[in-house]
């Protein structure tokens, strides 16, 4: 088999694929073998129909037909091999000629127009320069720490007041469309502000009191009239609120391993060092990449973008009204950056020999499937199942790669300081298990 390539752009290649008719015999050969133990001729035994009469029945176009589909996918991938190509899309498959009546020893000739991953040149990244927040935990912060802890404790108590924005309430709720009562529902827990059931209900809760009612106009967000306009009436029967339980030294022995107040307090405000931390290394991320992408050009292919546009816009769970001008140029420029954020990633992984090992895929399930709500083991045999595990070493690799050029960067706060991300970047760990 003999392939030429054309690049006709940075990312779309043509190939010439030439299989001499020698070759392309053996998968003849092969169809005809197959189709031997389909058609059944009195007087011959099954798999011995001469392919004479196999050719009368079948016809030699559709033989060779049967034949070349057999064949297309290896000589597709050898020739990917051969010229060192990548795809990103289906092929566009033609055969320029093949063996038929008249010449029944033809060479097998395509042409293949496929999207392939662009070269990338990688310039010096080595000591990138970024800027990111200073880390400033206040008292702030750590009251916010020490408060969502003793939300943790709380209890709802039963108040007589109107309700406000974070009580939470027990309602009854009755849809209407055109005077018509479509949907019901009883004795629902609300937290006012949560913002979590129908568009305008916040609204109409602030302020009423038990056994108080209010009507407002949404659009219903579940049931067979889901995306209609109707009238709600929401009816409220309690308002609670939480009680907080009083930060002492008691509190700290329910809620902790330590003893006193003052020494949870103490772990509190380091755990919220650790947060503004995680909050710089994200921002060292996002601005490396950044750089990255300023620094290296990357072509674009338009049907890679294309078919996550239409990936996107033709989901079925989507709302009506979402395909808008606006929303589809945003969705356009997010797929063209991550694009190129996977392209130059991969390239840095190829060049500094990245690899995944199996314990780095288990933490990445292990946090993914929490994201989801999910079981590791379910998250892993559901990425299995839809063929989706190659991405996931694709994702590890890339994130590897990413915090590759983080540590080689030269990175600052705004207050001139030297920024250590060691710990974020998991490479004090990773010393540490070395060492041992």
């Amino acid at each position: 088999m003999k392939t030429a390539v054309e690049k006709l752009n940075p990312t779309l290649a043509k190939i010439e694929v030439e299989v001499p008719f020698a070759e392309f015999k053996t998968y003849l050969d092969r169809t005809y073998k197959s189709l031997a133990q389909q058609i059944q001729v009195p007087g011959f035994r099954k798999g011995k129909t001469p392919r004479a009469l196999i050719e009368q029945r079948a016809g030699f176009d559709f033989i060779v037909e049967n034949a070349l589909n057999e064949g297309l996918n290896e000589f597709y991938q050898q020739a990917l091999a051969e010229n060192d190509l990548t795809p990103l899309a289906q092929p566009e498959l033609d055969v320029v000629s093949k063996p038929e009546e008249g010449n029944r020893e033809n060479d097998v000739k395509l042409t293949i127009e496929v999207t392939v991953r662009p070269e990338v040149e990688l310039p010096d990244y080595e000591g990138i320069k970024v800027e990111v927040a200073a880390v400033e935990v206040s008292e702030e912060d750590e009251q916010k720490q020490l408060d969502a802890l003793r939300s943790r404790f709380g209890t709802l108590k039963t108040v007589d007041r109107p309700a406000a924005a974070e009580d939470f309430v027990t309602i009854n709720l009755h849809a209407s469309i055109d005077g018509e009562e479509v949907d019901a529902a009883n004795d629902l827990s609300y937290q006012v502000g949560a913002g979590t059931m129908l568009e305008g209900m916040d609204e109409a809760l602030t302020g009423l009191s038990a056994g108080e009612d209010a009507t407002f106009e949404t659009k219903l967000a579940g049931g067979e009239h889901s995306g209609e306009e109707a009238t709600v009436k929401v009816e409220l029967t309690a308002v609670k609120e939480r009680e907080l339980p009083e930060a002492d030294d008691e509190f700290a022995q329910l809620a902790s391993e330590f003893d006193t107040i003052d020494e949870l307090k103490e772990d509190l405000k380091k755990q919220a060092a650790d947060a503004k931390i995680a909050e710089q290394g994200a921002e060292a991320r996002d601005k490396v990449l950044e750089k990255l992408v300023e620094l290296v050009e990357i072509s674009v292919p338009e049907k890679v973008i294309e078919e996550q546009l239409n990936q996107h816009f033709n989901n079925p769970n989507a709302e009506a009204d979402h395909d808008t001008d606006e929303h589809r140029a945003e969705v356009r420029a997010n797929a063209e950056v991550a694009f190129k954020n996977e392209m130059i990633l991969d390239a840095i992984a190829e060049k500094e020999e990245i690899g995944v090992e199996q314990a780095e895929l288990i933490d990445y399930i292990i946090t993914m499937s929490s994201q989801y709500g999910m079981d590791p083991n379910q998250f892993a045999q559901m990425l299995d199942g839809s063929g989706q595990a190659g991405l996931m070493v694709g994702e590890v690799r890339r994130s590897k790669a990413l915090a590759s050029v983080i540590e080689k960067a030269e990175i600052k706060d705004s207050e001139g300081n030297d920024v250590d991300l060691s710990k974020y970047l998991g490479v004090e760990e990773a010393a540490e298990e070395s060492a041992e």
